[in-house]
């Protein structure tokens, strides 16, 4: 089956899985319930499993049909919304644009390149809330929100633009008058930079006991970006994120010096409450995910 007809199949099946018929699927497209019938037979035959449970009391899901709908929706919806997108670029790019995000993110991955999104789209008046909470776009009147982790809510409609893993670096300097650890096991005499506020344990009290008294807490912080210029100075090693020192690695500003050994990846989302993107939204996106793929 060509990929054409196996998406269109795969819209097919979503649309019964939530209406429960496949005469009701039929008529919407003026069609016979047989053809509806005959296509998500040969989506089942490519998927190998039976999709429904057919009987006289109604038509449900079968556990892999389940696993195929959790999934669809979200393929089907990032197809849509890259049809949006490109589309979006051939209209007027105008107004003003409410965007909400973490103040390091902002500070990092759109200040750099706001110059050249503002010389190109000169009548989209951008409006920033940096803020370390989560709103709802639908409530807060915003256009989108930059947000990374686990959503809270599910009404929002969610781009991926990247993922988040976690790094412990330091400076060439500090490497060259301390040593390089291979893993948290060996922090012993070293100098730690961690985040002073970490209720949701993600920084370095996630792979060490920071109270332990072999290595040395050096410095603690609520920002990371301070976190980041200070291990660019020598201070120590600092546990983050890679979009927070993707960028002063690559520069040979920051040396690895271990992976996250717990591996924990997060997705970075760009919500919105509206289905289909304005053209200035798109444009955002558009330069948002050029630059953060160039940086990490």
């Amino acid at each position: 089956m060509d990929i054409y007809r196996y998406t269109e199949n795969l819209s097919l099946f979503v649309e019964i899985a939530r209406c429960g018929s496949f005469s009701a699927v039929a008529r919407h497209h003026g069609v016979n319930p047989s053809s509806i019938i005959r296509k998500i037979d040969m989506l089942e035959e490519v998927m190998k499993a039976p999709l429904f449970t057919r009987s006289t009391r109604g038509l449900h899901l079968t556990e892999v049909g389940d696993a195929l709908f959790n999934r669809a929706v979200g393929v089907l919806e990032e197809l849509k919304d890259m049809r949006d997108e490109i589309v979006s670029l051939n209209e007027e790019v105008t107004g003003t644009l409410r965007i909400s995000c973490l103040p390091t993110f902002a500070k990092l991955h759109i200040f750099p390149w706001l110059p050249e999104f503002k010389s190109r789209y000169p009548d989209v008046n951008l409006v920033l809330d940096l803020t370390e909470q989560l709103e709802n776009p639908s409530i807060e009147r915003l256009d989108a929100a930059i947000r990374i982790g686990k959503l809270k809510n599910s009404s929002l409609y969610s781009t991926k633009i990247a993922h988040q893993t976690w790094v412990a670096c330091a400076s060439p300097l500090y490497i060259e008058q301390y040593g390089m650890p291979s893993g948290p096991e060996e922090l012993s005499g070293h100098h730690i930079l961690d985040k002073y506020h970490d209720p949701y344990a993600v920084s370095w009290s996630r792979i060490i006991d920071t109270e332990q008294r072999d290595h040395r807490l050096y410095m603690r912080c609520n920002d990371f970006d301070a976190l980041r210029k200070a291990a660019v100075s020598g201070l120590g090693i600092v546990f983050l994120p890679n979009w927070v020192v993707g960028e002063e690695i690559k520069a040979g500003r920051l040396v690895k010096v271990f992976d996250d050994p717990q591996q924990k990846v997060d997705d970075i989302h760009f919500l919105r409450a509206l289905p289909k993107m304005t053209p200035k939204l798109a444009a955002f996106l558009q330069f948002l995910r050029d630059n953060l793929m160039a940086a990490i």
